[in-house]
């Protein structure tokens, strides 16, 4: 994209409207917005970030000094992901309410479920003209059970509830199921729901490269905490291992000490002594990954928006075996471009995973289709072309001229 003229929104003559957007990491807005925010500038936005100034998930090197290089404008807001001290989210909630009243943007853009909420309050008490919540899945409390649960469930829903009493505002869904639950919970009104699926990707750089010589090589890329899978993943490859000896089976993300969902360090080190599965660590170069595997497995247990992982891997060819949970199922359809199985079915699992090992025919079909899927509905350019017009529906038609 190189101009404004090409993803549907225009800056009136004369003004540069301020785009906020508020996030619960910087390197998230990094690695999943930078796209949406480039074209909003090339547009004639100002835009500004602001998320807390210490970060979880970031590689090594990371700093929010890379948001200033990117040429945007930083603010560093007190912010704890998975926080419940009343003390410190009240801090967080009043730091945003100041930062909206001091900044005045035209259009704050929340992301992730934290900033939705508070983000959201903020916005309505401060008067501020527009707002997008972008619903990146709902996560472990819409599927989770028990009494715990179901009491946050509640709050997360009147919260969701209260934002959406902003008189101007949209919620972007990644997939239909996530729209039509909060929906149907009471959370937001239909009207204001819509549904951009994932964060896109490069298609010039995703690309569907031949397979590797060798042993088929199948790789889980994520997040290492327990909701991505992991466990089923790790089972999975003992016993395919007993019965196909020569497939390896690789991890490739980060864990964090000081999550207490992420999978131990000591428990990654120790599989991949045992040989069970190999652990490559964080990896920034995802398309080199791809081209080195056969398969890519996420056997996901909870609500994910459409994982990027699976997105990436259709585009570059490669057959995918997930769980049939809104967000995976909305990339990976059964049998077309990939394996569908129940969410905690090991045995399932195997099964799809042998078949791909047994069917290179089989493998390069699925690949194939997942390709032409990707091309079709997930492209980067999809995803800023429909979050630029929801600004654009938002600010009002001087801001549609090239709609």
């Amino acid at each position: 994209m190189t101009g404004a003229d090409e993803v549907g929104i225009s800056v009136p003559a004369g003004t540069r409207p301020r785009l906020l957007f508020v996030v619960n990491e910087a390197f998230f807005f990094m690695s999943h917005r930078l796209p949406v925010a480039r074209a909003a500038q090339r547009a004639g936005f100002e835009v500004h970030v602001a998320a807390p100034s210490d970060h979880v998930w970031a590689p090594d090197g990371f700093s929010v000094d890379d948001v200033r290089e990117a040429g945007f404008t930083f603010h560093a807001i007190p912010l704890s992901r998975r926080g419940r001290n009343p003390i410190f989210e009240a801090q967080t909630l009043l730091a945003l309410y100041r930062l909206y009243k001091q900044l005045n943007p035209d259009l704050i853009h929340h992301l992730t479920v934290k900033p939705n909420l508070y983000g959201g309050l903020a916005a309505r008490a401060s008067r501020s003209p527009a707002m997008v919540n972008a619903v990146t899945g709902l996560g472990q409390v819409f599927v989770a059970d028990g009494t715990d649960a179901a009491l946050m469930r509640r709050i997360v829903v009147w919260a969701y509830r209260l934002a959406a009493g902003h008189g101007n505002c949209r919620f972007i869904v990644q997939n239909a199921a996530d729209g039509d639950c909060l929906v149907e919970s009471g959370a937001i009104d239909a009207a204001r729901v819509a549904l951009i699926r994932g964060s896109g990707v490069e298609l010039d750089r995703f690309r569907p490269t031949p397979e590797p010589p060798g042993a088929v090589v199948i790789v889980l890329a994520a997040r290492l905490i327990w909701e991505k899978g992991i466990a089923a993943f790790v089972e999975a490859a003992r016993r395919v291992r007993r019965k196909r000896g020569t497939v390896r089976f690789v991890l490739v993300g980060a864990t964090s000490a000081s999550i207490n969902r992420a999978v131990p360090e000591q428990d990654l080190r120790r599989w991949h002594d045992e040989g069970v599965v190999e652990w490559w660590g964080r990896r920034e170069d995802m398309p080199a990954v791809l081209g080195q595997c056969h398969i890519v497995c996420l056997p996901s247990v909870y609500g994910e928006g459409v994982p990027r992982i699976l997105i990436e891997a259709a585009a570059c060819g490669r057959p995918c075996v997930t769980t049939d949970l809104p967000g995976c199922r909305d990339i990976v359809r059964d049998d077309e471009n990939g394996l569908v199985v129940p969410p905690g079915d090991v045995d399932q699992l195997v099964d799809c995973l042998i078949r791909l090992i047994d069917d290179g025919d089989l493998r390069r079909r699925l690949g194939q289709q997942g390709r032409e899927i990707v091309e079709t509905e997930f492209s980067e350019r999809r995803v800023v072309e429909g979050t630029l017009a929801v600004y654009g529906d938002l600010l009002g038609p001087a801001f549609r001229g090239a709609a």
